[in-house]
């Protein structure tokens, strides 16, 4: 596969930015002199991500990377949503809100980990009518921050429940007035999330809706996760970046 190396050069640039961003957040001393103890944790340079980023686009499928021979951003093409309605608040006390990233099944297909993204979509539907509950899905396009994703759908619910899934397949279940870094429940290792995790993910937040005490998904930590996937994590974190579109905020999705 031909690779623009200018665009290689912007890639690299930004993974490391967003690595350096999400380590500071993690509470990572990123300075000289900064003493990080878990050397697994330890961010590649900028000739180690260009390397990364390579392999990545020689190595995955159309469906993961498109050629990017002379492109000066991942995706070439910017998807339309002009002509899809806005989302409306809901007033069913059923409604639970699902909030999907603006790549989600159209320039992303599949998660991280390899899950079709019509699969993750379908189990968590499949979860929410299990406990009796009504899903609504819609397509966040003024931002790609997962956390503010789950926020916004859940303020768009008629029970206050919303769930924001990226197109990279992190998730988060939140409630209308908790505050935008807070949340319910929080599924950062999407590598290691599982069809069944996503069904799971889809009752625990109809059980929100509905009042009940809630036992957590359980949740599985791999330290080997993040050196493994950090460079792809953030590639698909810009590709679905690329696709915002600010002035249209959220719309409803039905292309499930």
């Amino acid at each position: 596969m031909q690779i623009s190396e200018e665009l290689v050069r912007q890639i690299a640039e930004a993974v490391v930015r967003q690595m350096k961003a999400q380590s500071t957040r993690d509470g990572l001393d990123l300075t000289p002199s900064g003493n990080v103890k878990n050397t697994l944790l330890d961010l590649p340079d900028a000739a180690e991500v260009r390397k990364q980023v390579r392999e990545l686009a020689s190595g995955l499928g159309e469906d993961d990377i498109p050629s990017m021979a002379g492109r000066t951003r991942i995706n070439e093409k910017k998807t339309d949503y002009s002509s899809y309605p806005k989302a409306k608040k809901g007033t069913d006390p059923k409604e639970v809100v699902i909030g999907v990233g603006a790549a989600f099944q159209r320039e992303i297909k599949k998660t991280i980990g390899g899950i079709p993204l019509e699969e993750v979509l379908r189990n968590v539907r499949a979860g929410i009518e299990e406990e009796g509950m009504v899903p609504r899905v819609v397509k966040i396009l003024d931002t790609s921050d997962v956390g503010f994703m789950a926020l916004e759908s859940a303020k768009l619910a008629g029970s206050g429940i919303g769930i924001g899934i990226q197109s990279k397949g992190t998730t988060v279940i939140s409630q209308k007035d908790l505050y935008p870094l807070s949340n319910l429940e929080l599924f950062p290792q999407a590598p290691l999330m599982t069809p069944e995790t996503y069904r799971h993910i889809g009752q625990n937040a109809a059980k929100y809706a509905k009042g009940e005490t809630v036992t957590p998904v359980p949740s599985v930590n791999d330290p080997m996760v993040r050196p493994k996937f950090q460079v792809k994590a953030a590639i698909m974190h810009i590709a679905e970046t690329e696709q915002l579109s600010p002035e249209l905020g959220i719309i409803e999705w039905r292309d499930q």
